[in-house]
């Protein structure tokens, strides 16, 4: 199977959306109001990078880049890059779909110029923890935070 990363077009912004909330919601993970954020991959594109995993049977998985001016950042500073929202379809579980992304945004943050990227992944995530843990990201404790209560994240950064 050839995986392409690639920018999401604006045909693909629901689908995107969609495959979001549904792999948040796979495993539980969609608590409140999130499931909006998660389906706003057009807000995302236009606010922020949308990135995709695709193969000849369609979409596997979407990640948002955020870059400095971004409103989806959480924790990044100006001279980090920052993701969110890596999600992968069901069917492509185990595929090395998340790894792909991941390092798709580790490119990226290399080619802004930028030394580190960051990003945070909720306690109970601890498949996407050894994604991140396997490619050399370390947890930074002191920007851990919590969005809502019940839902608390852990911070990570990769120094490149």
């Amino acid at each position: 199977m050839t995986i392409e990363i690639r920018q999401a077009l604006p045909s693909e912004y629901d689908a995107v959306g969609e495959l979001t909330v549904e792999a948040y919601s796979h495993d539980g993970y969609v608590r409140g109001d999130y499931a909006r954020t998660l389906r706003a991959a057009a807000d995302r594109a236009a606010k922020a990078e949308l990135w995709v995993a695709a193969d000849e049977s369609g979409l596997l998985g979407s990640v948002t880049y955020c870059p400095a001016a971004s409103v989806y950042r959480e924790i990044g500073l100006d001279d980090e890059g920052e993701f969110r929202m890596l999600g992968v379809v069901g069917r492509a579980r185990g595929l090395g779909v998340g790894t792909a992304l991941t390092e798709r945004c580790i490119e990226r943050t290399r080619e802004l110029g930028l030394g580190r990227i960051v990003m945070c992944s909720a306690t109970y995530m601890t498949t996407a923890h050894r994604i991140y843990q396997r490619l050399g990201f370390v947890r930074i404790p002191d920007r851990d935070w919590s969005p809502i209560a019940g839902v608390d994240l852990w911070a990570f950064a990769l120094d490149l």
